[in-house]
């Protein structure tokens, strides 16, 4: 039997891309918001802050589990089905933690709603397949500075909203009825399949090793996403310390405030996708590359100046989002049938390489101090440029037809979507 050809490209009404971007900030918030609450959770809960603090463990832990096991099911089950019921179980387990009567529900709670708010990693590649080639990058680039902004302003927003009510729990409710309210309108905007229906969900987890084994396009994404992320995370993970200790001496807001600081650098990374469009992904991984290397140089030569570590911090932000917005146009193109998966397997990669950034900053600042930790990141950030470079050298041609983009990115001779 011939596979059922695909959807349409377009949904039933045009494509949307504010709606998404606003749902992807809403979503990628929950996995943000409960940050800055956790010393009042410790205090509301009577635990100590280092208890609290497994609760956004778990919301990174839950995360990772959820886009390794709900977004490739984006290539296969009907769209707008799975929205609602992620929509549905991540406002009741928001609900849940805001009843919470102990620390334990709370980090269960969270662990169930932060796997359950994957949407940002599913809207990503049915926007950016919708658009098509022409429009990838551009709208690749909007709903990344969606996600952006839900990420940095949810921090705030969730603290002022517990300093103005003196209760954490309302903070919770207010996110929970923000994401129910996705329900009432998103769904219906989406098409109702991104790719081949009937393949089975161990097949589609079974084939994620092999996308990475047989598309450079993915490999080349993932190594550089894993770098930029690491470098990202050592500054990150690391900037608190620092500003705490002399001659700096800043109490713990600093460090949130750079969050706010660094706004510009996000609106400004929106840019790359229409830059990717025009010149290319690779051109703009290596521009991206040298903004992130010049806001390390930057904070490392003048690490007393809170101007320089400002303007530091913006560069390396907008280098490491627009290299991100870059990797993930150019993985889009290698099929509709797999743009759930391969985001699956990117995404994947850059969170293992924040983790290992996390630790290793972390280690290296309390050895030997600020100016090891960025050298670090400076590290990683040349192992991705490395990889540009490499990358950037013309691929031998073949004279054999290339079977595999034809089918949707599937080897020939196993069934559709299992790849």
């Amino acid at each position: 039997m011939a596979p059922r050809p695909l959807a349409p490209a377009t949904p039933d009404r045009p494509l949307n891309v504010p709606l998404l971007a606003v749902a992807g900030a809403v979503t990628v918030a929950n996995i943000y918001f409960p940050q800055p609450l956790l010393a009042a959770v410790a205090r509301g809960l009577d635990v100590s802050e280092r208890t609290a603090g497994l609760i956004a463990s778990a919301a990174q832990i839950g995360y990772a589990l959820g886009i390794l096991l709900l977004v490739p099911l984006a290539d296969s089950a009907r769209l707008r089905r799975l929205t609602s019921v992620l929509l549905a179980l991540t406002s009741t387990a928001l609900l849940v933690a805001a009843a919470a009567p102990d620390v334990l529900t709370l980090t269960l709670a969270t662990l169930a709603l932060s796997t359950t708010t994957v949407l940002p990693q599913i809207l990503t590649p049915v926007a950016a397949v919708l658009a098509g080639p022409g429009r990838r990058g551009r709208v690749v680039g909007l709903v990344g500075l969606g996600l952006t902004l839900g990420s940095t302003l949810s921090r705030t927003v969730s603290g002022a909203v517990t300093d103005a009510t003196g209760n954490w729990r309302v903070a919770y409710g207010v996110a929970a009825v923000a994401t129910a309210a996705l329900l009432l309108v998103l769904p219906r905007r989406l098409p109702e399949r991104l790719g081949q229906p009937g393949t089975s969900y161990a097949g589609l987890l079974a084939g994620l090793p092999r996308l990475l084994a047989v598309h450079r396009e993915l490999r080349i994404s993932a190594l550089v996403g894993a770098c930029v992320f690491a470098a990202f995370s050592v500054f990150w993970s690391v900037l608190a310390f620092h500003l705490a200790a002399p001659p700096l001496g800043y109490g713990p807001g600093a460090a949130g405030l750079f969050g706010l600081l660094t706004l510009p650098a996000a609106l400004l990374s929106a840019a790359a996708g229409p830059l990717a469009d025009r010149y290319g992904a690779s051109a703009v991984n290596a521009g991206s590359l040298v903004c992130a290397g010049l806001g390390l140089a930057l904070a490392g030569l003048a690490p007393s100046s809170p101007a320089a570590l400002v303007g530091g911090a913006n560069l390396l932000v907008v280098g490491v989002s627009s290299c991100q917005v870059a990797s993930q146009a150019r993985i889009f193109g290698i099929g509709r049938a797999v743009a759930a998966r391969v985001n699956t397997v990117f995404m994947l990669a850059t969170f293992a390489g924040g983790a290992l950034g996390s630790l290793a900053g972390s280690w290296l600042y309390a050895a030997h101090g600020w100016p090891a930790a960025l050298l670090a990141a400076g590290a990683c950030v040349a192992v991705a440029g490395l990889v540009v470079v490499v990358a950037a050298r013309p691929v031998v041609p073949s004279c054999v037809r290339d079977v595999t983009r034809e089918a949707g990115g599937i080897r020939p001779r196993i069934p559709q979507g299992e790849s």
